[in-house]
């Protein structure tokens, strides 16, 4: 269906925006346009130096509100006995116009940390909800690569939504944290790994290193849920796609940790830091998208083979 295909091209192209908007961080092009909507009053500018960051990253996000738009009027035109995807691609389009308010405050307002992280935090949380969309309206008959409709049982199924949609609010979680790291400039604030300013436990004194630390501590919580869920899975009655999208999710947050490890002792070098924010949202996405499967398929009968 044509607003399946819109909504893949969505959650693609939202990613890419995340990887720009880190880009445009970590190259502190974030302020290259001072004004909004316009860049220094029009809505072509010189695209050179930091201008060419900041505003290829508003072009990006003007195209995914048509892109959006787009899935929205397909999945308005064609037929569904699921009312609900229309009305959450009306929810999608309120949250992309919002989340487009806060780009323009954090200019206007000359960044503050709070309006910068909610502007990532309701990114994600569009990703999240252009992934679910994503995930309903793909084949619901798909076969594994064995043949097989999904085969899980309703136990299965039951738990495979809580352990990936559990994982999903902790790396939403520590998504957010890290925009907190990163927006009070706390990103440095351990400079040291794998210790934090020559201790296990730094002295937790000030914002930057306390919000540093529990970003580590929350990592490895994430990384040992996320590992945990795939190694479930490997052994138990869940299909061998369902199995594929978990060792995704776990390869995704064993590179979140390198990448994490490699922004530090870089001293924040754009490469690992652009990057990091990307595997982020990639790892959401995925986790999103195996809770969102399993919940759909988890009342329907086990299928004989």
């Amino acid at each position: 269906m044509l607003h399946a295909r819109a909504f893949r091209v969505t959650v693609v192209w939202t990613l890419l925006l995340l990887y720009l908007g880190s880009v445009v961080h970590a190259t502190e092009s974030s302020l290259a346009c001072p004004d909004w909507p316009t860049c220094f009053g029009t809505l072509v500018p010189e695209m050179t130096g930091g201008v060419f960051w900041e505003h290829l990253h508003r072009l990006v996000a003007g195209g995914l509100l048509l892109m959006f738009g787009l899935a929205t009027y397909l999945a308005y035109k064609e037929p569904t006995d699921r009312p609900w995807i229309f009305r959450a691609c009306l929810g999608g389009m309120a949250l992309l116009v919002i989340q487009s308010v806060f780009g323009g405050l954090t200019v206007l307002f000359q960044l503050p940390d709070m309006i910068s992280t909610t502007h990532l935090a309701l990114a994600l949380l569009f990703l999240s909800l252009a992934t679910v969309l994503e995930a309903a309206t793909g084949d619901p008959d798909a076969t594994d690569s064995g043949g097989l409709p999904r085969s899980s049982g309703p136990s299965s199924r039951s738990t495979l939504t809580q352990l990936s949609g559990g994982a999903a609010v902790l790396v939403f979680g520590q998504s957010v944290l890290g925009a907190l790291v990163r927006h009070t400039d706390a990103g440095m604030a351990c400079p040291d790994f794998p210790l934090c300013l020559g201790q296990v436990v730094p002295p937790l004194v000030n914002v930057p290193i306390t919000a540093h630390f529990v970003h580590r501590v929350l990592a490895i919580v994430t990384t040992a849920v996320v590992v945990g869920s795939f190694l479930w899975a490997y052994q138990a009655d869940v299909s061998s796609s369902q199995r594929r999208w978990l060792a995704a999710a776990a390869a995704l947050v064993i590179v979140q940790v390198g990448l994490g490890i490699a922004s530090v002792l870089s001293v924040l070098a754009v490469a690992p830091v652009s990057l990091h924010t990307l595997v982020a949202a990639a790892l959401l996405s995925v986790l999103v998208r195996v809770a969102t499967l399993a919940r759909l398929t988890q009342h329907q009968p086990r299928s004989e083979p």
